[in-house]
């Protein structure tokens, strides 16, 4: 055990020494804490960023604009903790305007129309507030804003600096869970026919190499297609199609340690097989395993990507980096590329990140 650990120490320590190491992963722990508060950095809280507001479509970066805010029937004052992790519903209604005056009973504002256009001076009753429970101070506090649009808006005048950070989440979960999949099935598998050996061996390689050699992007349409499309599928079929290279590197190793003395001594002492494959070597080869997750983590986010792209991953309004990128291509050649390129920046950085964080694991845990 104190071999262990202290080697456990020294592949640590040859992390920290490596500059894009720690980067990478800062950036890893970036996406993680965006994924569980997305709505904490999202501008709009609306579930999915998707509080739409047509005049205010392909607005530039930086764009800000006055809103008026008008509470639906539905409207809560109070917000829940599943808000707060899921989004809220659509509970009022954006109008965007250039300016307001507060009248006795009522509020007077002139819409905006679109650049250099205004509207007529339209009136709305103050009991659209005070019904329920809303101050005239709270109206002038926090209904009427003027808000900054980071990175502009999408052809529904949707904030897109929101959408880009609920679509880490997509992003990043189907990594998550679909490496945890492939582990839950990998693992097993490979430590049963790298133990075993003979037919049970043979059986669980002729799968391995039946699944290995059908593309992966085929295997994972058609699995999507029999399932059906939808948030969850996609995480399922990515993670059923990326437990053979686990299971390939896990009876590789398994291969290698079922003969080393300390099994022959746990066998001589009578322990169990069980006990033997997951409680005294399994521990031994958790290194390469780390890296081969990190590398399928990197690989479910790209597969998930052109899933998306090509309509049968996350579905509208649930943005994902791939469909907003199907979304937005087109924009490039009407100078608005940015609605198209920074999604794929962001699939880029992050699977670069996964990338170099499995090298830099490689070479910190190997032996040599």
């Amino acid at each position: 055990m104190e071999q262990s650990g202290s080697f456990n120490q020294t592949a640590i320590r040859r992390i920290k020494k490596n500059p894009l190491g720690i980067a990478s992963f800062g950036l890893i722990v970036l996406a993680a804490l965006i994924t569980i508060f997305t709505y904490a950095f999202s501008a709009d809280k609306v579930a999915d960023a998707n509080q739409q507001n047509v005049i205010l479509a392909h607005k530039p970066m930086g764009y800000k604009q006055l809103l008026l805010e008008v509470p639906l029937e539905n409207y809560t004052k109070t917000n829940s903790g599943k808000d707060f992790f899921l989004g809220k519903q659509v509970e009022t209604e954006q109008i965007a305007i250039n300016s307001f005056q507060f009248d006795k009973d009522s509020i007077a504002y002139i819409p905006y129309l679109g650049e250099g256009l205004s509207g007529e001076v339209t009136e709305i009753s103050l009991k659209e507030w005070t019904n329920k429970g809303i101050s005239k101070d709270e109206i002038e506090n926090k209904f009427i804003f003027e808000k900054t649009f980071l990175f502009g808006t999408d052809s529904y005048g949707r904030d897109f600096y929101s959408r880009l950070i609920i679509g880490t989440r997509i992003s990043f979960l189907i990594g998550f869970i679909a490496v945890f999949i492939s582990l839950v099935v990998g693992i097993p598998m490979g430590a049963i026919a790298g133990y075993y050996r003979g037919k049970i061996d043979d059986m669980i390689m002729w799968l391995i190499n039946v699944v290995w050699s059908i593309p992966t992007l085929l295997l994972v349409i058609a699995i999507t297609l029999a399932l059906g499309k939808g948030f969850w599928q996609i995480f399922v079929a990515v993670g059923l199609t990326m437990w053979v290279e686990v299971a390939r590197v896990v009876r590789g190793q398994f291969i290698s340690y079922r003969e080393k003395e300390f099994v022959e001594a746990a066998r001589a002492l009578g322990f169990s097989n069980m006990r033997i494959i997951f409680k005294e070597i399994l521990p031994n080869i958790l290194a390469p395993v780390i890296v081969i997750s990190a590398a399928n983590f990197a690989a479910a986010i790209l597969v998930e990507s052109g899933l998306s792209f090509l309509g049968i991953g996350a579905q509208p309004p649930t943005p994902s980096w791939g469909n907003l990128i199907k979304e937005n291509y087109s924009h490039i050649i009407i100078g608005e590329a940015h609605l198209a390129l920074f999604p794929g920046i962001a699939i880029l950085l992050l699977v670069l990140a996964f990338n170099v964080f499995g090298n830099v694991l490689r070479d910190a845990f190997d032996v040599k």
